[in-house]
């Protein structure tokens, strides 16, 4: 009865090759046990019959048979464990929605403690209990419970995915590394994870100290705004300010001027009526003198007395016909705005200069890149200059190249910030110029105009100048440019044309959005018979 009672260890039913309870035990000549499909496996693999325990060779394969003995310990040891299971489950929580259950329960699941790498099972605490107490099974990996622990067989073998292949970069099964990945470089996957989980730590960390400096650097740049606002808002105000005192001083200058010449007239027209007051004091007397004679009887007395005050006594009066006082205002409103337009021109001058210098410390080298060249185009030996020919050069057409439109692109690309870059036109017919995305259509000839990637103006007839800006914006110049600066702000959508020898600003593209790579643009123009030969140059910049 006693022997009834007594149920081996789970040791004594444990695999050799797969480590778990026995399914379908076999015994082989030389007396050891396996699972039937186990000990199969194993010889097709190697393709030879070897005891994995003892590595006794058999010359034929052994006859396999179950043995009866052994597969009836195992099942009792099976309902002992499962009766164990049953009444402890009580005491062990039962599997929630969203928790992983125990896949050896049967009936109410109940939470599982572990899930077993190697037996690719989640265990509940009473069904653990044979991994940590069977000397072959603690062995096995175990980590917190997770699903879906299928995933980790190999799909090909049907066994665990225990090794990683460095060659292919996969996890891969015990077999896989004696079949597909014989020769590889194969690691346990808790080495590869160790490695990868160092340089994914460090990776990580660097991503982090970037952008601990990336905050430093938008914090420094914040500074710098705030530098430019204050600097930029102290500039206006004095600007204003002395255009606000220009105004005032111009309208206290012409108020003043109306003023005295109206104290002038005032003055005059006193002067002329204190004149005509007296005249018409003489006139007066004389009335009375003519009155006086006309009541005499002795019209000889009278005749001679007329005739002697008209010859010896003219009365005192001159011709008023052509005396006037008219004030003359006219143009003093003009002359004082002229002068204030004049002092206004002054100052814009002033801030331009400001402004041209401020762009121009955000001068970069740039460069022509040949692989973009139209085949008509010829560059110089430095990459600086570039020109038309007479003759198109043989050269592949390349992705990179325009095959149409005569022009170049710059080597350097810019995807945000702001740079700066000056291009000398002199003696040049007509040119084209300025900044372009890095998609354009390289192989048609399509419009020059923000929507197709180009911010660009030129000149063409000798004389002429316009914006590129879908519809072609006329730009009025006081003098042809000998050099042309052009500064871009990525972020801001900013691209601005510059003479640089007058500092005046040429035009602005304003708003943009750029969202590619922007390389500098160059058209020098058609050869027109070596009127138009002169090449387009890239300048180095030197603050005015």
């Amino acid at each position: 009865m006693a022997a009834a009672n007594y149920l081996p260890s789970e040791d004594q039913f444990l695999c050799f090759i797969c480590l778990d309870v026995f399914t379908d035990p076999v015994a082989i000549l030389c007396g050891h046990n396996f699972c039937k499909n186990c000990i199969n496996e194993h010889w097709d693999a190697n393709e030879q019959y070897m005891c994995p325990m003892c590595k006794r060779l058999f010359n034929t394969k052994p006859e396999l048979h179950v043995n009866t003995f052994i597969s009836e310990m195992v099942s009792q040891f099976r309902q002992s464990a499962q009766q164990k299971a049953s009444s402890s489950s009580s005491e062990q929580q039962v599997s929630k929605p969203g928790e992983v259950p125990c896949d050896v329960c049967t009936g109410t699941k109940l939470k599982a403690l572990k899930s077993c790498l190697v037996c690719l099972v989640s265990y509940c605490e009473t069904h653990l209990e044979s991994h940590l107490t069977m000397s072959g099974l603690k062995r096995h990996q175990l980590i917190d419970p997770v699903e879906n622990l299928e995933g980790r067989m190999c799909t090909k073998h049907d066994k665990p995915l225990e090794l990683f292949c460095k060659t292919d970069q996969t996890c891969v099964c015990m077999l896989c590394t004696v079949l597909d990945h014989k020769m590889h470089d194969v690691v346990p996957l808790k080495e590869e994870y160790e490695e990868k989980k160092v340089k994914l730590e460090a990776e990580i960390q660097q991503m982090i100290q970037k952008r601990r400096l990336k905050i430093q650097e938008i914090k420094h740049s914040v500074d710098l705004s705030e530098e430019d606002a204050d600097r930029e808002i102290a500039e206006g105000v004095q600007v204003f300010t002395s255009l606000k005192e220009s105004v005032e001083r111009g309208l206290n200058e012409l108020i003043n001027t109306i003023k005295e010449k109206q104290k002038t007239t005032e003055k005059h027209a006193k002067a002329f009526i204190k004149e005509l007051k007296q005249e018409i004091s003489e006139l007066m007397k004389r009335s009375t003198e003519v009155e006086q004679l006309s009541r005499s009887r002795d019209h000889l007395h009278l005749l001679q007395s007329v005739q002697s005050l008209k010859t010896n006594q003219p009365p005192p009066t001159k011709d008023w016909t052509e005396v006037s006082v008219r004030p003359s205002y006219e143009g003093t409103v003009v002359r004082a705005v002229a002068q204030l337009e004049e002092t206004l021109s002054e100052e814009m001058k002033k801030l331009l200069e400001s402004e041209l210098k401020r762009v121009q410390q955000y001068a970069v080298d740039l460069t022509l890149d040949p692989d973009t060249a139209h085949p008509n185009l010829i560059l110089s030996h430095g990459r600086k200059q570039v020109r038309t020919g007479k003759v198109k050069n043989n050269l592949p057409n390349n992705p990179e190249r325009f095959s149409l439109i005569p022009c170049v692109l710059g080597k350097q690309s810019f995807s945000s910030g702001r740079f700066y870059f000056e291009v000398q036109v002199k003696g040049k017919t007509e040119w084209d110029l300025g900044v372009a995305r890095e998609s354009v259509n390289r192989k048609e000839n399509i419009p020059l105009n923000p929507e197709d990637g180009y911010w660009t103006i030129w000149m063409i007839n000798g004389k002429e100048y316009e914006a590129l800006a879908g519809h072609p914006v006329h730009l009025s110049l006081k003098s042809p440019p000998q050099k042309v600066g052009v500064f871009v702000d990525y972020e801001e959508g900013l691209v601005s044309f510059y003479d640089v020898d007058a500092a005046a600003l040429i035009y602005s593209f304003t708003g943009c959005s750029f969202t590619e790579k922007l390389f500098l643009y160059l058209w020098p123009g058609n050869n027109e018979d070596g009127k138009n030969s002169a090449p387009l140059i890239i300048s180095p910049v030197r603050v005015n």
